[in-house]
């Protein structure tokens, strides 16, 4: 079975279930996916998650007093809502309506680097009007291999070169051949 990339799909959002059935309706459950271009491939979202993870895991050293700062602080962190948390480490659990993944790929990092939370805030890593959210969210963090975000670059609610950037653009709706 092969597939054909249709199209860059963008943000998702808190619409994702709902373009989800606009696309189980226009093409049959099952015969199209959503993948990520890396250089001549096309990647599951697990794979995808992997490189997002890795860009915070970079920024983690390239901006490691920022990282112990918010260890300090935090018991743990979310994105949307409080209940994130129970995803853990496991980019799969996703029981809201919008995808959250950095709070995910911040616990997997704090792992990654032997370090353990240590505050007391449930923090929230979204907001770009709050301090971590505008440090951490990953429309503010740079993506750590700028050279392969796929070009034209999608603009949105994202800095340029962000995580976001990359995640977005590299995004594609395939369907069944």
């Amino acid at each position: 079975m092969s597939w054909k990339t249709i199209g860059r799909p963008g943000f998702f959002g808190e619409k994702r279930d709902e373009t989800f059935k606009q696309y189980n309706e226009k093409y049959g459950e099952g015969n199209w996916k959503i993948a990520w271009k890396w250089k001549d491939e096309y990647l599951p979202h697990i794979t995808a998650c992997q490189i997002y993870e890795d860009a915070y895991y970079s920024d983690s050293f390239r901006r490691e007093d920022l990282w112990k700062e918010l260890i300090k602080e935090a018991k743990d962190v979310y994105d949307h809502h409080e209940s994130d948390i129970e995803s853990g480490l496991d980019y799969l659990v996703q029981k809201g309506a919008a995808t959250h993944l950095q709070d995910i790929a911040v616990r997997r990092v704090v792992m990654r680097r032997g370090w353990k939370f240590q505050g007391d805030k449930l923090i929230q890593i979204r907001s770009h009007k709050e301090y971590w959210g505008e440090k951490l969210s990953p429309g503010k963090v740079k993506f750590h291999l700028p050279e392969l975000i796929i070009e034209p670059r999608l603009e949105g609610w994202w800095d340029d070169y962000s995580i976001e950037q990359w995640y977005q653009s590299a995004k594609v709706l395939q369907i069944k051949e």
